[in-house]
């Protein structure tokens, strides 16, 4: 009897196993033939004096199954997700826009065409037709303005543009701060991929190049458990299994918690360095921190930006992502805006625009990272062209 029993559970467990692995199978194959590739592929390089940026002439894949997003775009010759640039001869005729940022301005959730810069080269010819409008788009993930420098120096310059715009994102105070992006990512402060800020020892700042040879110098990381490295491996092979991956959140709530490890373990690290001890003295993983010094790094990198302005003969403007900071009212909205009005320099809320014509924010997002789909990047053409009518004088 207990026999019977026994094959009677076992033949259960079978048959359940058997259409777990059909169904699995049957979604295997449905979401090989639904979907084009299975995860995002960025190719970067590192460049000299300007840091990591992405391959010249090369393919780029970003997918975000949460809403069903794939995009293949491609760098162009200079390794940005933009048209190739116009020749100068053609920007000196008409009034030429540089856009410089972080993953707002890089896009990659959105094919080029969508983009906002090229939404607001459609509308300007048709609503501003003698201002005769070009953009260039020059954006990097996980950068702030201070890391951006080098692509007006060494790529948006080469242009002369009549108005450069820097789009300003809530992370941007952060980014900024570079103490402050070694513990998010691991990096070593004295030898950081990107442009930085130094304090020498009479607490004056200055710029530093980045360092060719940061990897050699990146901070330890915990190693993944084996279940973790399972997993990791099942998800980037299996579009089933990376279906149920991104429907569960097995693989972020890995990803957050071994992040989380790692960051403390980066804070400790720098906590014993002569840069850092005293930032570091009494901060705790997860609180903000040294939003002095963010402030006046921030600051610093938006000096910068205006020197080279003012040098160039283009004007600057900042346009703030506001959503997520809100806007008058809100204390970094109110930060931004009091440091460009001290300089002089104009602030253009997308958010107020929104707000003015009666939007759904959310409408213009993707829902998982909260970057613009392409509703989004309409309205942020729509909300630059909105201040391009009251600013005309700009392209003369």
């Amino acid at each position: 009897m207990y026999l019977r029993a026994l094959l009677a559970i076992a033949w259960n467990a079978l048959f359940a196993i058997s259409g777990l692995l059909l169904i699995a199978l049957a979604g295997e194959i449905y979401l090989r033939l639904a979907n084009p590739f299975i995860d995002t592929s960025i190719p970067y390089q590192f460049v000299d004096g300007v840091g990591i940026i992405r391959k010249p002439n090369a393919e780029l894949r970003f997918t975000n199954w949460d809403d069903d997003n794939w995009v293949i775009s491609h760098t162009n010759s200079q390794g940005f997700l933009d048209r190739e640039p116009v020749s100068p001869e053609r920007a000196a005729a008409g009034c030429h826009i540089a856009f410089i940022g972080d993953s707002f301005v890089e896009a990659m959730q959105a094919p080029i065409a969508d983009k906002f810069h090229v939404r607001l080269e459609q509308l300007a010819a048709r609503q501003l037709p003698r201002l005769d409008i070009t953009t260039q788009a020059y954006g990097l993930i996980t950068t702030g303005q201070i890391n951006q420098i080098p692509l007006y120096d060494e790529y948006a310059r080469l242009l002369n543009p009549k108005l450069l715009v820097l789009i300003f994102y809530v992370n941007d105070f952060a980014n900024n701060f570079t103490t402050r992006q070694s513990i998010l990512y691991g990096l070593d402060p004295d030898r950081f991929p990107y442009t930085s800020v130094q304090k020498d020892e009479h607490g004056a700042l200055k710029l530093r190049p980045p360092n060719p040879e940061y990897e050699r110098f990146l901070l330890p990381m915990r190693p993944n458990r084996w279940y973790e490295n399972a997993w990791n491996r099942l998800a980037n092979v299996s579009y089933f299994a990376k279906w149920v991956d991104d429907k569960t959140g097995i693989r972020s709530s890995i990803q957050e918690n071994h992040l989380a490890h790692n960051r403390a373990m980066w804070a400790n690290i720098l906590a014993e360095r002569p840069c850092c001890a005293a930032l570091l003295k009494t901060w705790q993983p997860g609180e903000d921190f040294a939003y002095e010094d963010m402030q006046e790094y921030t600051a610093f990198s938006i000096d910068q930006f205006k020197r080279r302005a003012d040098r160039d003969g283009a004007r600057l403007a900042i346009m703030a992502v506001t959503g997520d900071m809100g806007t008058q009212g809100d204390p970094q909205f109110d930060l931004l805006n009091s440091i460009a009005k001290t300089r002089g320099i104009p602030v253009i809320s997308d958010y107020n625009y929104i707000l003015k014509q009666g939007y759904d924010e959310w409408n213009g997002r993707w829902r998982s990272d909260g970057h613009w789909n392409a509703t989004g990047h309409q309205w942020v053409a729509e909300a630059i062209l909105e201040w391009l009518k009251d600013n005309q004088d700009v392209c003369d």
